[in-house]
């Protein structure tokens, strides 16, 4: 338990490093004033049912909507995210929550509210894991934001991808859904990455619902595509 809470406690001072304190209560912590009493049927979460298409189907229309709205100017080149450092933060490349993968067509950087749902996301995962009694895995964080750079240089190799994605804008991420990393490599008891994916699926439907992010599942890339609300 005590490993834990020094855990939470690093979490808590890189939130504040980042300076997301600033970024005000999300609308998943203001409690309306006719809300049920605890231990109602209404308060309690409802159930991921299994249908990733069906319950992750947020488009790409509704998805620009609010990456616009949220975030910042796309970015020609790299170069600029130096003039973007109050709008942008820097994620690290890995924590015991997540680990980046080799971003190849992508950088580093979110808007602070999008670098707390992906920390919230990490800490909400792990910590279904703990209460599930289950072993501790990371998170892969598949693709963060694209300058224009990096979407010319992704259109040449992938006919699908947009030119107009939400990914220009700095609110926008992927999490794999099919590759996960065991904090403990020498824990015999490994858990399959469908169940793992279920577990993640719980997380991200509760978020949604809270309305802090849009997601789509990605069939073909084996991701979550999510944007911050």
């Amino acid at each position: 338990m005590t490993a834990k809470i020094k855990e939470l406690a690093g979490i808590a001072a890189l939130l504040l490093c980042f300076g997301l304190s600033a970024c005000g209560k999300s609308k998943a912590e203001t409690v309306p004033a006719d809300a049920a009493p605890p231990g109602t049927e209404t308060e309690r979460k409802a159930r991921f049912t299994g249908n990733y298409s069906r319950e992750f189907n947020d488009l790409h229309e509704l998805q620009i909507v609010a990456a616009v709205n949220n975030g910042i100017t796309p970015m020609a080149s790299r170069d600029d995210t130096l003039a973007l450092k109050g709008e942008l933060v820097r994620i690290p490349d890995e924590l015991e929550l997540y680990k980046t993968d080799e971003l190849t067509h992508s950088i580093p950087f979110l808007v602070p509210s999008a670098a707390k749902l992906l920390m919230d996301i990490g800490q909400n995962f792990r910590d279904s894991l703990y209460s599930k009694e289950l072993p501790l895995y990371r998170l892969y964080l598949t693709s963060v934001t694209r300058t224009d750079e990096d979407i010319e240089k992704l259109t040449k190799r992938n006919a699908n991808a947009t030119d107009n994605s939400a990914h220009r804008y700095g609110t926008t991420f992927d999490l794999s859904w099919k590759r996960f990393e065991q904090v403990d490599a020498d824990t015999l008891q490994a858990i399959p990455p469908e169940r793992l994916k279920l577990v993640l699926a719980q997380v991200l439907f509760d978020l949604k619902k809270q309305e802090r992010c849009y997601v789509k599942h990605e069939r073909k890339q084996a991701c979550f595509h999510i944007t911050v609300r």
